[in-house]
């Protein structure tokens, strides 16, 4: 915004930014911006494989405690959540989903009934970590 000044001629004169000024400036932004926006990208990515394997570590957790207490492993994650070991399915970090998990069911089964039970859960995300682990292997 240009502010009109009267010098000592009488003389309104015009303040503001050159062309020129605008441009370097424009350019200094564009230039700072290339260079965070990949670094908060990576940030982004690191946080949701933190809360990937913090989810996995609590699932496995509840797989653990349901099968010593009931004295038989979880048919379904949804067994789970019905027994009150978990409030809900939870998402997938990676995926954005809660039904993309992938189960790991016993070899033998252990129930009375003879049903093989959940052991192990894993993301079903596809590809790897920025650790260069594939997501199904955390």
């Amino acid at each position: 915004m240009a502010a009109s000044i009267a010098n000592g001629n009488g003389v309104n004169r015009q303040h503001g930014f050159t062309l020129l000024e605008l441009v370097v400036v424009v350019t200094v932004m564009v230039v700072l911006a290339t260079l965070v926006v990949p670094l908060f990208q990576n940030v982004l990515q690191q946080a949701k494989e933190a809360a990937l394997k913090d989810t996995l570590f609590k699932m496995r957790d509840s797989i653990d405690k349901y099968t010593l207490d009931k004295e038989e492993a979880p048919q379904t994650l949804e067994d789970l959540v019905q027994a009150k070991y978990l409030r809900e399915v939870p998402v997938d970090p990676i995926t954005g989903r809660n039904d993309t998990w992938e189960v790991e069911l016993e070899e033998q089964p252990t129930s009375r009934n003879g049903q093989r039970g959940i052991i192990n859960v894993y993301s079903g995300a596809e590809g790897v970590s920025s650790s260069g682990k594939p997501y199904r292997e955390f």
